[in-house]
């Protein structure tokens, strides 16, 4: 059975390198045990996308070029 987590409360942050940048950013949200939600700043009533957190750990080393 999958749930879905209770966001209303999510505090979002915008990535270190979107350089200040107002609306073209992906979010995430932390203090989510186990998962990580995600969503695009421009949208941000729109759709989240919910990831596991080892998946999105290695996604983030993927993206910094560091082994998994």
């Amino acid at each position: 059975m999958t749930r879905t987590p209770d966001l209303t409360t999510a505090v979002w942050r915008k990535s270190s390198y979107s350089e200040g940048g107002a609306n073209d950013c992906v979010e995430v949200a932390d203090g989510h045990p186990g998962i990580v939600p995600v969503r695009d700043s421009k949208v941000p009533d729109g759709g989240v996308l919910v990831f596991g957190a080892s998946s999105w750990t290695a996604f983030v080393l993927g993206v910094r070029g560091a082994p998994a």
